[in-house]
C-alpha cells in the first residue's frame, strides 16, 4: 500500500508532482516516458487529474497504477464529483480500491459547459465536502483524502474568510491534507495558513507551484482559475513573452526564489503542476534540494 498519510508521518516536508491524462494514444505513450524520468527525481507522490468521461476516468486510474506498480511511488487519484451520482462515485471508489489505490484528491469539479442554470439533482453532489464525507463514511480510513485550498479565495467565493470557513467544512468532513491552487505572491499562502490556524486547522497545507513556461497561456489560465498574475510576474515576463528560451529561464529562476522562500517560511512541501513536462520542475529541484 502506498499511503500518503504514512509518508506524512515520516517526513516533515514532501515534494510531489501533478500530471494530467493525455487525450491521444501518442501523447499517452510520451507521458509514460516522462513519468519514468520524473520518477528519477524521487517525488513522495504523484497526482493525476480527472475527467468525468469514462475514458479519462480509466486513464487516471491506469496512470496512478503505473506509477505505483512500476515505480513504487504513491499515486494520488483526483476525483471530481459534480457530474456523478453518489452510486457512481461509490463504484469508482470501489474500482480504485480493487487496484490498491489508497489516495484520493476530492474535488467538486466544473458543472456542464454552456449550462449556466445547471443545478445538481438529489443524487448528485453540490460540494467537495460532501464527497470527502462520503469517502470517509463508506471506506473508513482506507483512503487518505486530500482537498483543494485557495489562498486567494475560490473563483466562486472570493471572500477569503468565507472560503477558509468552507475549507474547515472539508477538513471536518474527513480530509487529511490540502493542496493549494497556484499563486505567485507567497504572502497569500502564508496569510492563508494563518487564517486556517485561527479556525483550528493543523493539517498540511501544501503549496501548489507552477513553473512559468508560457506567459500568454498563464494569463489565460489565471483568469479562469482566479489566481492573480502579480505585478512582479508581469514586469518579468511581459517583455520576454515572445522569447520561449528567455521565458523558460526566467520561469525557473522565479520558481526557485518562490520555493526557497516557501520552505524557509515553514511550508510542509511543494506540489509542482508539471503540465506533463520534465525540464522545468527538474531544473527547479536541482537548485533547491
Amino acid at each position: 500500500m502506498f499511503r500518503i498519510s504514512d509518508i506524512f508521518s515520516s517526513k516533515a516536508k514532501t515534494v510531489s508532482f501533478e500530471l494530467f491524462p493525455p487525450k491521444t494514444d501518442e501523447a499517452y505513450i510520451k507521458l509514460l516516458s516522462t513519468i519514468d524520468q520524473l520518477c528519477t527525481l524521487k517525488p513522495d507522490f504523484i497526482s493525476v487529474t480527472y475527467g468525468a468521461g469514462g475514458g479519462s476516468r480509466k486513464k487516471t486510474q491506469d496512470i496512478v497504477g503505473h506509477i505505483q506498480d512500476k515505480h513504487h511511488i504513491a499515486g494520488l487519484a483526483h476525483l471530481t464529483c459534480v457530474l456523478h451520482t453518489k452510486d457512481e462515485i461509490k463504484a469508482i471508489l470501489e474500482q480504485m480500491k480493487s487496484r490498491e489505490i489508497t489516495n484520493v484528491l476530492a474535488l467538486r469539479g466544473d458543472p456542464p459547459q454552456h449550462q449556466p442554470d445547471w443545478t445538481p439533482g438529489p443524487e448528485n453532489f453540490r460540494y467537495s465536502s460532501e464527497l470527502a464525507a462520503l469517502i470517509r463514511k463508506q471506506f473508513g480510513n482506507y483512503f487518505t483524502i486530500g482537498v483543494a485550498g485557495f489562498p486567494e479565495g475560490h473563483v466562486l467565493c472570493p471572500n477569503r474568510e468565507r472560503d477558509a470557513d468552507y475549507l474547515k467544512i472539508k477538513i471536518d468532513a474527513g480530509a487529511d491534507f490540502v493542496i493549494t491552487q497556484l499563486f505567485f505572491n507567497n504572502k497569500d499562502y502564508f496569510d492563508y495558513v494563518e487564517r486556517l490556524k485561527r479556525r483550528g486547522i493543523r493539517t498540511r497545507i501544501i503549496p501548489g507551484i507552477l513553473p512559468i513556461t508560457n506567459y500568454q497561456g498563464l494569463t489565460k489560465f489565471c483568469k479562469v482559475c482566479g489566481s492573480t498574475v502579480t505585478d512582479e510576474v508581469k514586469q518579468i515576463f511581459e517583455p520576454i513573452q515572445n522569447d520561449p528560451k528567455a521565458t523558460s529561464k526566467a520561469g525557473v529562476d522565479f520558481c526557485v526564489r518562490q520555493c526557497r522562500e516557501l520552505l524557509k517560511g515553514g511550508a510542509p512541501g511543494l506540489h509542482f503542476y508539471t503540465l506533463n513536462k520534465l525540464s522545468p520542475t527538474d531544473q527547479v529541484l536541482k537548485q533547491i534540494i
